[in-house]
Order: C-alpha cells, then sequence, then structure tokens
C-alpha cells in the first residue's frame, strides 16, 4: 500500500505535471482580472491607435510609438472581441505565458535539464516584471516572446539542420523587427556569438545552411515589408521608416528625456528580481570555476602543483588533500549557458548606456539573467530558488493585484485611479470642458461619438468663454488654472503618477520595506456644477 501511494505521488509530480502547474500558474497570473487597473499613458495611446486602424483603416509608422505589429493584432482582437482595456491585454497576457512553452522545446533538444527547466519557468511564471508587463499593452512582451522564439528555432536548426527551423526562424525575427527598434541589440549579439562558434568550430552548420538562411532571410524581410508598408498603403516607409527611427531614437538618446543612472536597472532588479538576480550572480561563478582560464592560481592558492612545477613544502607539513576543481567540458549546454551569460552581460550594458531608462527595458535583461540563474541547479539549490518565490509572489501581488496608486517604480507614468471618479463625473455630464494639454487617457476611454460631449482647448480659455459655453464640468491643468469659477466646485485630482525619487532619495531602507511615500504626479483641477457627484453616484470630496 505504501508503495502504491509512493508511486502515486511520483505521478503526481512528475515532471510534466509540475511544468503544466507552472504554466497553468503564469497564464492565471496574467488573465486573472487583466482591467483591474486603468491604462498606463501608453496604453491608451496604443490602444488609440489600434482602435484608429480598425474603424478607418489608418496607419502609417512612426518610431516615437514604435514598430507596426502591435497595432495591427490588437486591431485584430478589437475586431473579434471588441474594444475594451481587457480584450487590448489579452495578447500581451498569451504571449507572456508563452515564453514558457518555449523554454520546454529549448529542454526537449537537450540544452536544460529538468530542475533547470522548472525553475526557468517558475521564474517566468511568477516574476514581477514579467508578470506586469504581460499585463500591460506595450510592445515589449511580444518582442521578448519572438527573442526567445529565435533563440530556440536556431537552436533546433543547429541539432535538426531542417528548413523549417530556418524559416521559423525568419518568420520571428520578422516579427520582433516589427515591433521595436531595440530588436537589432538581441540579433547582434546572437550573431556574434554564432560566429564565434563556428570560427571556433563549435558547431558545424548543415550543408544546405546558405539556402536556409537566404530563406529565413527572405521571410523576415517580407514579414517586415508587408508590417510596415501597412500592407502596400504606404511603400515609402520602407525607404525612410529605418533612417527615421535611428534619427529619432538617436536624438532621444542625447537629449536624455527620461534619463537615469547607469546603474538604474540594478535598482529595480533589486526591488523585484532579488532572489534571480543573486542565483544569476552565484551561476556566474559557478560557470567561472569550472571553467576556470586560471588554473595556475588555484593550484598555488590550494598549496598543490601545476604541471611541470614543483611547490615547495616543509616536509613536516601535512596539507589536507583537496579534489581537484573539475573542468566541465564544452558541451553543448556549457555552450548554451555560456551564450546566456554573455546575453545577460551585453545586455545590461547595452541598456546601461543607452539614455532611455524606463522599466519595460528590464524584461529584455532579465530572459538572460534567468537562464543564468539556474546554471548547476543542485538539490539544494532547486530548494533555496523555489522558497524565493515567495518574495517574488508578494511583490507580483502588490505591484499587479492592488487596485490603488502603488509607489513603485515599476509603474513609471501610470494613470491614476482618481480618473475613474473623473470619468464617473463625465459620464454623467453633458458637456465638458477640456482646458489643459495634458488629458491623455480620455481620448481612449471617449473614443468615437462619446467624445462629441468634449469640447477641447488643449490650454487655458478665459473665463467668460466658460460661462458662455455652460460646461457640467471643466478640467484644467493644477499648475494653470481657475482659482475659482462661479458656480462651480473645484476638486484636484491626479491625473497619473509616478514613484519620485526625489522625495524618497533621503529614506530608501524604509521605502524598500513600506513601499510607500511621497508620489510624483500630474494633476488635473476638475470644476463641477452642484450635484454633479449625486448625478454620477460617487462620493463627494470631503
Amino acid at each position: 500500500m505504501t508503495t502504491g501511494f509512493q508511486s502515486r505521488i511520483r505521478t503526481w509530480f512528475s515532471f510534466r505535471n509540475l511544468f503544466l502547474i507552472i504554466f497553468l500558474l503564469a497564464l492565471l497570473l496574467r488573465l486573472s482580472v487583466l482591467d483591474l487597473k486603468l491604462f498606463h499613458h501608453d496604453e491608451a495611446v496604443h490602444a488609440w491607435f489600434a482602435w484608429k486602424l480598425m474603424t478607418d483603416g489608418s496607419y502609417a509608422y512612426d518610431p516615437m510609438y514604435h514598430g507596426p505589429f502591435l497595432y495591427y493584432v490588437t486591431a485584430g482582437m478589437f475586431t473579434l472581441l471588441g474594444d475594451s482595456d481587457l480584450v487590448a491585454r489579452i495578447l500581451p497576457a498569451l504571449f507572456g505565458a508563452a515564453i514558457i512553452p518555449v523554454i520546454y522545446w529549448i529542454y526537449t533538444l537537450g540544452y536544460l535539464d529538468q530542475r533547470q527547466t522548472l525553475v526557468a519557468s517558475l521564474f517566468v511564471a511568477v516574476s514581477p516584471n514579467l508578470v506586469y508587463f504581460s499585463r500591460f499593452l506595450r510592445h515589449d512582451i511580444f518582442q521578448l516572446f519572438f527573442t526567445v522564439l529565435i533563440l530556440a528555432a536556431i537552436l533546433a536548426y543547429i541539432e535538426r539542420g531542417r528548413l523549417r527551423y530556418a524559416l521559423l526562424a525568419g518568420l520571428a525575427i520578422g516579427c520582433g523587427m516589427s515591433l521595436k527598434e531595440d530588436m537589432p541589440i538581441f540579433l547582434i549579439l546572437l550573431a556574434v556569438f554564432a560566429l564565434f562558434l563556428i570560427l571556433r568550430k563549435k558547431i558545424r552548420l548543415p550543408d544546405t545552411w546558405l539556402r536556409d538562411t537566404v530563406a529565413g532571410l527572405i521571410i523576415a524581410v517580407g514579414i517586415m515589408v508587408v508590417f510596415y508598408s501597412s500592407f502596400g498603403i504606404h511603400p515609402e516607409i520602407i525607404q525612410t521608416g529605418w533612417i527615421r527611427a535611428y534619427e529619432h531614437w538617436a536624438a532621444m538618446h542625447g537629449m536624455c528625456r527620461i534619463c537615469g543612472p547607469w546603474f538604474f536597472y540594478i535598482l529595480l532588479f533589486l526591488l523585484y528580481e532579488v532572489p534571480i538576480f543573486l542565483l544569476a550572480i552565484f551561476g556566474t561563478a559557478q560557470f567561472a570555476v569550472r571553467h576556470n582560464p586560471f588554473p595556475a592560481l588555484i593550484a598555488r592558492l590550494r598549496g598543490g602543483k601545476e604541471v611541470g612545477q614543483e611547490t615547495l613544502v616543509e616536509p613536516s607539513i601535512e596539507i589536507p588533500t583537496q579534489p581537484p576543481i573539475q573542468q566541465a567540458a564544452w558541451d553543448k549546454k556549457e555552450l548554451f549557458f555560456l551564450f546566456c551569460i554573455f546575453w545577460m552581460l551585453s545586455s545590461i550594458a547595452a541598456y546601461a548606456y543607452i539614455g532611455e531608462k524606463v522599466p519595460w527595458l528590464i524584461i529584455h535583461q532579465l530572459l538572460p539573467m534567468i537562464f543564468v540563474s539556474v546554471y548547476l541547479m543542485t538539490p539544494r539549490k532547486t530548494l533555496i530558488a523555489v522558497i524565493s518565490c515567495i518574495f517574488l509572489i508578494v511583490m507580483t501581488w502588490h505591484v499587479c493585484f492592488v487596485p490603488v496608486d502603488v509607489n513603485e517604480p515599476i509603474v513609471q507614468v501610470q494613470n491614476s485611479e482618481d480618473m475613474r471618479t473623473v470619468m464617473a463625473l463625465i459620464d454623467a455630464s453633458d458637456n465638458v470642458v477640456i482646458a489643459s494639454e495634458n488629458y491623455w487617457p480620455l481620448p481612449w476611454y471617449y473614443r468615437g461619438e462619446k467624445w462629441e460631449k468634449m469640447r477641447f482647448y488643449g490650454k487655458i480659455i478665459d473665463e467668460p468663454s466658460v460661462y458662455q459655453i455652460d460646461p457640467d464640468m471643466v478640467i484644467t491643468h493644477d499648475l494653470d488654472s481657475y482659482t475659482a469659477l462661479d458656480g462651480f466646485n473645484k476638486t484636484t485630482y491626479k491625473l497619473s503618477y509616478w514613484f519620485s525619487i526625489y522625495d524618497n532619495e533621503h529614506r530608501i531602507p524604509e521605502y524598500y520595506f513600506k513601499r510607500d511615500g511621497k508620489l510624483g504626479s500630474i494633476n488635473i483641477d476638475v470644476f463641477t456644477k452642484p450635484g454633479l457627484y449625486e448625478v454620477a453616484g460617487v462620493p463627494s470630496p470631503g
């Protein structure tokens, strides 16, 4: 009976069952209450462009808003399921979760063992940054999926030499390049490392490699041409788009529009991904020891012998015998982890150099870090990794599932939950004046005919004009506003907010554990006619 019970336990907790549980956990964390929080400023802009593409077919590539892939697939989702916050976030959630099956594919190719596969998948499933940006309508999570798909397809091509894997790699490259202008960073790193392996004769390409490479590139370029030309509507983008992209982002890098210190992302790792960060450091050290380039130094430190040399010791002194450091053979697994270390360190260096410091770029550094963190997963290291996921889950819950404004750098410029009250007041109004240049996400939430009640000016207008319009509600920026308007009540709300280093820099240890303190914010003054709060069904301000 005991043997039968143990057998059932082993079956229940088999590798495949554990992997399936992790994948389902990833889906649960990404798909649950996707519309719990309002759109981020950028999400509202992206959704609005996709809605415009769906409703009137208008879209042309602008490097400020990145590549076309996101807009076309989001417009497709709107066409199928309707346009809403929840629908807009479904594909990011699915693409974020789909990274885990690709990791399983890498395992089946023999580059990861079962422990490494489970822990890497678990880290992807519960990572605060990967969950948060899988619930977020930006290009980066799509790009990250295609990044790992490119890697897996090329590994499969190296293993099996079949054309279909080269075509899949081309497909992934084409889609990735149709997303964001930093996609070439990974492709350059991959090409450099592949060239290194080929020159060192560490890998052997199939005889058909030239044909297969050309076929893959044709697929990649074809996809880019279709997307960037807006399916042939804007063929001029094929000639000018790449120049405009370079000029725009070079200018953004130079002007330090959203700048930060070179160690900006290290701080984010320490805030949200501490277990992965520390295990990656340990994994790198393990790799360095196993492939130690300084054996003579280690031998001297241990009091042993080098090849061809004698170490002099006193005869009366007994030196305990220690086993020599075992040098790992350069098999395909070791080469894979060498690439992951190279990928991780190069990505950290590249994004430290790039002038734009925004939280979503951390995920392009985090994925290779996860692979490095699972190098040599001994039972003890596996246990530490699994226990450390408690921290990751707590942070994920805090940044993703707490329906209030949270004081976290990960949110960057998040639209405040205060806007739910503001929008309830707009819904109850027949006529609304917007006298401010800060008004997003309102164009998204009042798209189409709903915008007809808005009188948009973009800046403050004189008071007599306001009284002549006689709106139910007036919205202004709090720094360019009216002291008062006759017949209106005035309340200030947060439009959007962010973590303010200037208000927390003298209490960093306290902030780390409490995650509280003052938020930076863009505020709006809302002037309402008496009784509007009651009509809207929201509590009137104190």
